[in-house]
């Protein structure tokens, strides 16, 4: 395990969630920030909050919405502009819509995996460069629970994140004769605004049963990044699910992801 006090974390989605508390385990750790999301006030209220408490961190703030193809370079420029070199990249921003596949707007769908997918593949693809120039860094990327099994009513959302996980799974393989390493976060239903956004009002049994708090979710991710691990599902009840549904033939996965989820209103 590297001593990260001092290095530069690189943090998208930090203005809410599981990205804020990982921003804030990392700010104890003694990293120096890069937070990064759309919502610049809601940035620059965490960057106070964390100095506060540790006012030795250097904290950088930039506002930007991931989802246009063209934000992963102008990020990474634009910390090579600060003179900042980024030690650990944490790939979380990111929402998803639950309703059926077919009544879902095209530039919705479009604006959602270009940020799951093809801006998660770049951003790696900037920062890892480096990384692997300095033969040392981490990236932890955040996928879901989804990724096990196919789950209608978020079709496209659960595929992406699927996606997600055997990239970063593959990519961590590839690296293991350096000294950089890639952990896949799947977390299930966790307390933060991701469901509201998302249009999804019912919850089910499942998700009163599974639902984990952001900051447990964040303390698993962090701790398993830094382990070396190839992915981490926080919570017992979601790593017996996500096992189970690996083994279940994908006609019966489906049904009880669905019936996990619920339909949408």
């Amino acid at each position: 395990m590297e001593k990260i006090e001092g290095k530069y974390a690189l943090v998208t989605g930090a203005s809410s969630g599981i990205g804020r508390e990982i921003s804030k385990i990392l700010a104890e750790k003694g990293c120096n920030l890069v937070v990064v999301a759309r919502r610049k006030e809601k940035l620059e209220e965490l960057k106070m909050k964390i100095r506060k408490n540790y006012n030795e961190i250097e904290i950088r703030v930039i506002a930007v919405d991931l989802s246009l193809r063209e934000a992963p370079e102008n990020l990474y420029n634009k910390t090579k502009e600060l003179g900042i070199n980024i030690d650990i990249l944490v790939n979380n921003a990111g929402y998803g819509i639950h309703d059926y596949f077919a009544d879902i707007p095209w530039k919705e769908e479009e604006a959602m995996l270009d940020l799951l997918i093809a801006n998660v593949v770049h951003l790696t693809r900037l920062f890892l460069k480096d990384m692997l120039e300095r033969n040392s860094g981490y990236i932890l990327q955040v996928s879901s629970i989804g990724a096990f099994q196919p789950t209608p009513s978020y079709t496209t959302y659960a595929a992406a994140k699927s996606f997600v996980f055997n990239f970063g799974i593959a990519l961590n393989y590839e690296l293991r004769e350096t000294k950089v390493r890639c952990c896949v976060l799947c977390p299930g239903v966790t307390v933060t605004g991701f469901q509201q956004a998302a249009g999804h009002t019912n919850q089910t049994f499942f998700s009163r049963l599974t639902k984990t708090t952001s900051r447990k979710v964040a303390e698993l991710g962090i701790k398993g990044m830094l382990k070396g691990k190839d992915f981490v599902v926080p919570g017992l009840m979601n790593s017996i699910n996500s096992k189970l549904m690996s083994i279940l033939p994908r006609k019966l996965a489906t049904k009880i992801a669905f019936w996990a989820m619920g339909a949408p209103k």
